[in-house]
């Protein structure tokens, strides 16, 4: 009964048009008061979700993205990647995908990275006579890529979700092979459309271009491997790494491209504030979802359920990568990481997949969600920048919405193109 009241009060307030988070709490105090428990746990489940020291890394992370977002770093990585690919068919779009791949090597974020990089582009491509569809659902797509590399806040959210026994280089290694097939499926499918709608190129850049961009903009990328190698070497650890992010791109933005003012500065610890306030309170009304969907042993139910269904571990990836594509189309991803963990990860381990694997699985499949109506919100911000409809924006989409899948259905069938990199590092 409890376990009825849960799923019910969850939908009916979602088509009512509440907040996701609120929908999560209000369903979790119903479904405590059905099952006898007092209201007042949901709310000590809640703080207990939030209080997860590996979170910490979260925020600090965040107020990075925003310094490196208001401290020009944007505007240099979008120069060296239309020196590099600008001179492909629909230019401009290759331009978007190289930099949303490079930007979301700095913020982690696929919001930030379509603030930053489509705020920038998908003006530029609609001035430049690109149909304004094409411009906003090619830089959208790409923007998934931020999802997979380090230091994405998602792989962080699962990590902390699986109760913090995976690691996260290893989840951060396992996520940059998927990350550059994503990248490389959506410029070709950037490549082809633009043959088919007549986009031309723009101008080749010389090598000293090419270098000159280079130089600017490798400062900021810097950033990535710093991240990267510094846990993985053991220098320090994921908090500790992030807070390393701050101070480097403070020293960036301020010392060496002189680019960030006291007032943008202002501007990015605000919106730091903001995010992780929102984040935070998504992730601890997800939890008291999550814990209680615990406690009336939904896991176990789930594994049950595959059992009765499938017999091999394909088939069972294939049935949870479908459910998550279906929850993705009307709850955001972070939500989505922490409540879908805690079910679908004992029924991975219980068939063998390996952890790490399951992990950028997960995250990809929730995240072609926050491209995917009626709930996705970089969709919706990608139309606003560009100034068109969501209707419009789908409409011109589903080319690019086909490379993602295509990209999430390899990844899903052979798991070495996520743990061949994992394993030759450990």
């Amino acid at each position: 009964m409890a376990l009825a009241i849960l799923f019910a009060v969850f939908a009916v307030l979602l088509v009512l048009g509440a907040p996701v988070a609120v929908a999560l709490i209000l369903a979790t105090i119903a479904a405590a008061v059905a099952a006898g428990l007092p209201p007042i746990v949901v709310g000590q489940q809640m703080a207990a979700d939030i209080s997860n020291v590996g979170l910490l890394a979260i925020p600090l992370f965040v107020f990075a993205g925003e310094l490196m977002l208001r401290g020009g770093i944007s505007e240099r990585i979008i120069a060296f990647a239309s020196s590099l690919v600008g001179r492909f068919r629909g230019g401009l779009a290759q331009v978007s995908v190289v930099a949303s791949t490079l930007f979301g090597g700095v913020s982690g974020s696929a919001i930030a990275d379509i603030s930053a990089v489509g705020g920038t582009m998908i003006p530029q491509m609609a001035n430049r006579g690109y149909d304004r569809d094409y411009a906003v659902s090619v830089t959208i797509t790409a923007a998934l890529v931020a999802l997979l590399v380090p230091p994405s806040h998602n792989l962080i959210l699962f990590s902390a979700a699986a109760g913090g026994g995976i690691s996260i280089t290893a989840l951060f290694s396992a996520g940059i092979i998927p990350a550059l097939m994503l990248a490389a499926a959506v410029m070709a499918t950037a490549w082809v459309i633009a043959v088919r709608r007549g986009f031309t190129a723009e101008g080749s850049a010389t090598l000293r271009i090419i270098l000159t961009t280079l130089v600017t903009a490798l400062p900021a990328l810097v950033l990535v491997l710093i991240i990267f190698v510094g846990i993985k070497a053991g220098i320090f650890t994921a908090i500790e790494s992030a807070a390393v992010a701050v101070v480097y791109a403070l020293l960036i933005t301020v010392l060496v491209y002189r680019a960030l003012g006291w007032k943008a500065f202002v501007e990015a610890a605000r919106g730091a504030a903001r995010t992780t306030g929102s984040v935070l309170f998504v992730i601890g009304a997800a939890g008291a979802f999550g814990w209680m969907m615990a406690y009336l042993q939904v896991p176990l139910h789930a594994v049950e359920a595959m059992e009765a269904i499938a017999d091999d571990k394909l088939t069972v990836l294939f049935l949870m990568v479908i459910t998550l594509l279906v929850l993705g189309t009307f709850m955001d991803l972070a939500p989505l990481i922490i409540i879908s963990t805690p079910i679908f990860l004992p029924v991975a381990r219980a068939y063998g997949i390996d952890p790490v694997h399951f992990g950028v699985v997960l995250i990809l499949a929730a995240g072609i969600g926050l491209v995917t109506p009626p709930v996705g919100s970089v969709l919706f911000l990608g139309a606003s920048i560009g100034k068109i409809t969501v209707i419009e924006a789908v409409k011109g989409m589903w080319p690019f919405y086909g490379a993602a899948l295509l990209v999430l259905i390899l990844v899903m069938v052979f798991p070495q193109l996520s743990l061949w990199l994992p394993g030759l590092m450990a």
